[in-house]
């Protein structure tokens, strides 16, 4: 089954995370900063095809582990969606090219969420 990790230093928001996604079918793991959901994700490999994080957390931001794991060429068909506050023009750009597949602005609705999703090829797990 697909997994998808939700990494983010809210309980609240892995929680409405993990339940749109698992409404959707995906198998989901989260993680509370970048070191933790790297430690999750090699564990998990090849298992792990979705990571949804947030920009601001403490150890390791989610730019930073947007980095990481595009230096790995292990991971370079994972996708990687930014959820985040950070709604500068500057910062979607940066992740972005640091490999981000979509950037998602929080507040966010289940819909926001699917249909970016759908824009980066990802369909239900459930539909297929």
């Amino acid at each position: 089954m697909s997994k998808a990790m939700v990494v983010d230093d809210s309980r609240t928001i892995r929680m409405i995370l993990r339940r749109i996604l698992t409404e959707i079918g995906f198998d989901v793991c989260e993680a509370g900063d970048g070191v933790e959901a790297l430690q999750i994700i090699e564990a998990n490999k090849p298992n792990v095809t979705l990571v949804l994080a947030d920009w601001n957390m403490p150890t390791m931001n989610g730019f930073d582990l947007l980095k990481q794991l595009r230096l790995n060429p292990e991971y370079a068909s994972l996708k990687i969606v930014m959820v985040t506050t950070e709604a500068e023009v500057g910062h979607m750009a940066s992740a972005l090219h640091a490999g981000a597949n979509e950037y998602v602005m929080k507040p966010f609705t289940k819909e926001i969420l699917v249909q970016k999703l759908e824009m980066i090829g990802i369909t239900s797990p459930a539909s297929v």
